[in-house]
């Protein structure tokens, strides 16, 4: 697959794995991690610590790849050679429940975090204590009445959560909350991809763009006549054969290799 090869020149690499069946998840794990260390050696051995080409991966639905070895310990130095990742989750548990205790390590080393809207306690419980609080003046006015009525007023400033975890759990669908290192995290609206230049090369602009992935691979192996194929035949040592071949009693000793090979049948 030439991995090695990702961060020299401008590359797509698609990694597509079940999202309901699991079975081949750890195939996908190993590879991510294997791509990690061989680009992070690559940029050390070959460029100078950095490769030409900057590296992206979007893993989405993270919690379905499987758990990537030593993820927490690649996240944090994999930067420094233009290799960056983007963990896409659906709640902020799903990332606890695979990498256990790393996973504060795994959050603390992203520059940027990206609230799209949830319902999920832990993820709203996160944000609203990292969103911080605002300061807020309380006036309260007490009048009393009677023979002697008297009037007092104060002011008392307090502090108040930024948002609220029942007021992220009912945010509006258009909106955002963006957190970047070292800026005050602020609300946005979502971006319109209808309003992106290259929205017209997707299916949902048009549906004869679909990605057909069946049009592209095949499990069959289809041989042309001009094919140039290459035969490798293997003659066992003596005590690597069976006392029996293909049904009949053969001495090996007093055969020649070419006789021998005529009594194989292709496979």
């Amino acid at each position: 697959m030439e991995l090695d090869t990702i961060g020299d020149k401008k590359t797509a690499l698609f990694i597509i794995i079940s999202d309901t069946d699991d079975s081949f998840s750890f195939i996908a794990a190993l590879m991510y991690s294997q791509l990690f260390n061989i680009l992070c050696e690559r940029a050390d051995n070959i460029y100078d610590g950095r490769l030409p080409v900057h590296v992206r991966f979007l893993l989405d639905e993270f919690a379905n790849i499987g758990q990537i070895p030593k993820f927490d310990k690649l996240i944090a130095t994999i930067r420094s050679r233009e290799i960056s990742a983007c963990v896409i989750l659906q709640a902020q548990s799903q990332l606890k429940s695979i990498y256990k205790d790393n996973a504060e390590t795994i959050i603390g080393n992203m520059d940027t975090r990206l609230f799209l809207g949830g319902s999920e306690k832990t993820t709203l419980k996160d944000l609203t204590e990292s969103l911080g609080k605002e300061t807020i003046y309380l006036l309260n006015n007490s009048t009393s009445r009677g023979n002697s009525p008297s009037y007092s007023q104060s002011q008392q400033k307090l502090g108040k959560e930024l948002m609220t975890m029942d007021e992220l759990a009912v945010m509006d669908g258009s909106k955002c909350i963006l957190q970047l290192r070292g800026v005050r995290p602020f609300l946005s609206n979502k971006f319109d991809i209808t309003k992106h230049k290259n929205y017209k090369y997707l299916s949902d602009a048009n549906p004869k763009n679909a990605f057909n992935i069946g049009d592209h691979i095949s499990t069959k192996l289809k041989i042309k006549p001009d094919d140039e194929m290459e035969y490798f035949e293997h003659i066992p040592a003596d005590d690597e054969m069976p006392d029996e071949v293909f049904g009949g009693f053969i001495d090996y000793e007093d055969r020649e290799t070419d006789d021998f090979a005529e009594d194989l049948e292709p496979v």
